[in-house]
């Protein structure tokens, strides 16, 4: 087989690829022979099919399996003799009007690009830093009283806190829009699930009243054929229901899966928690700005094919995710091009984290993927039984693999670059859960 490459643009390359017709003849030939001795047709015992049949009823499938064995295996020896590194998938052309005897084919497509990692010395890393103590134990062990809040009705207006249940109905221009109604909804007031001006029209109502109530959307609202307008709501408040919050006792903490209701036990549970999820969002907020110091000072080309297999992978994932929260994909059509910028940093910092990891031997070490592994199983009940589940198949640590080499590059970053300890407030760094 011969080849030849042509350089097309900086990344783009072309293999021309020419397969010896008699190879290929040869082959087919071979692959008949072997499949008469099986083959099963009506009228003929195994294996004595005339072979003119044979070829005529198989040959065209054969030859165009024997070509696409012959031009794959002949890409990935040209690929490995000129040491390309060849980037997503290759374009394969059949080309005519090649020297006699040959059958020609083309592959187009891209190579790795070169990655130069800027100087990092003068980049400022704020490391975010927040110790666990007893206030932010307490804090949590709030949190969970309100998520157990019993609830119980009561026959009056309704209050911040509550719990309500609601039917409405709104319009918009005296026209009724997508998800503008519900009958018997439960929020609790002061949650903002619902929009502050409904929230507000609903409390101080009492049950079985109705009032109409004014609310906007915000310009960046999510639905757009609704954002930055305003809705007549139509409100009947159904229930009231008041919130009362579980007594800290022996009680609450079996609930928290405390066994013997021991109350120390349950706050030293609740503080390994609370500082296992820290360090994790800690490290999180540390990762983001590493990889956004690196993506700042890199140059590098990004290979389209990469882009675009990533720009799919992003697509696939958002209908999974819309699929699941039971919206169908006709109604709710996906633009490819969102996801262009994402998939662009995805696919640069990916290029970026492998040439620091080649060049400075930042390669996940076995302890490391092992202590991830063990921090992570130890949330569950049964912490040696998660950590022998992930290791009786190798493949299953590959998501720790890839977390260990990522903090081998944060760690890299942070001794080459300029390092600042900023303190961050416990509700900040915990949102919601705080």
């Amino acid at each position: 087989m011969q080849s030849t490459l042509e350089t097309l643009d900086r990344l783009e390359r072309r293999l021309t690829l020419a397969l010896p017709a008699a190879d290929i003849d040869r082959k087919v030939d071979e692959r008949l022979k072997q499949l008469a001795r099986t083959v099963r047709m009506h009228g003929f015992r195994p294996g004595k099919v005339p072979m003119r049949i044979v070829v005529q009823q198989y040959g065209p499938q054969v030859r165009s399996e024997v070509i696409a064995d012959a031009v794959e295996k002949g890409f990935a020896s040209a690929v490995r003799d000129k040491n390309l590194r060849v980037a997503g998938y290759p374009r394969i052309e059949r080309k005519d009007g090649g020297a006699e005897g040959n059958l020609e084919f083309s592959a187009t497509f891209e190579v790795y690009p070169e990655v130069s990692i800027g100087d990092i010395s003068g980049v400022v890393i704020e490391r975010p830093v927040l110790n666990v103590g007893d206030a932010e134990v307490e804090k949590t062990l709030a949190v969970l009283r309100r998520q157990r809040t019993r609830y119980e009705a009561v026959d009056r207006p309704a209050a911040p806190g509550d719990r309500v249940t609601v039917d409405f109905a709104g319009t918009i221009d005296g026209a009724e829009f997508p998800g503008g109604a519900a009958k018997d909804f439960v929020f609790v007031l002061g949650e903002g699930r619902m929009l502050p001006e409904f929230e507000a029209g609903v409390v101080g109502m009492k049950p079985g009243e109705s009032k109409l109530v004014q609310a906007s959307f915000p310009a960046d609202y999510q639905g757009r054929e609704v954002a930055g307008k305003t809705a007549a709501f139509k409100v009947t408040l159904v229930r009231v229901e008041a919130g009362e919050l579980p007594e800290v006792d022996a009680a609450f903490a079996r609930a928290l899966g405390i066994a013997d209701g021991d109350l120390d036990k349950m706050r030293a549970e609740i503080r390994a928690n609370v500082e296992r999820e820290v360090r994790k969002r800690l490290g999180s907020e540390l990762k983001q700005q590493v990889m956004q110091a690196l993506h700042a000072v890199a140059k590098l080309e990004l290979p389209r094919a990469l882009v675009e297999m990533e720009v799919q992978r992003l697509v696939g994932a958002a209908r999974a995710d819309l699929q699941a929260r039971g919206l169908k994909m006709e109604q709710l059509p996906i633009d490819p091009q969102v996801f262009e910028d994402q998939a662009r940093r995805r696919v640069a910092l990916g290029l970026i984290v492998a040439e620091l990891v080649r060049k400075h031997d930042l390669a996940a070490k076995p302890q490391q993927v092992r202590a991830l592994v063990e921090e992570h199983a130890s949330s569950y009940e049964q912490p040696g039984e998660v950590v022998r589940w992930y290791y009786s198949q190798p493949e299953r640590l590959a998501e720790f693999e890839g977390l260990a080499v990522e903090d081998n590059v944060v760690q890299w970053v942070l001794r080459n670059a300029k390092t600042v300890d900023k303190p961050v407030a416990f509700e900040q760094l915990m949102g919601d859960s705080a």
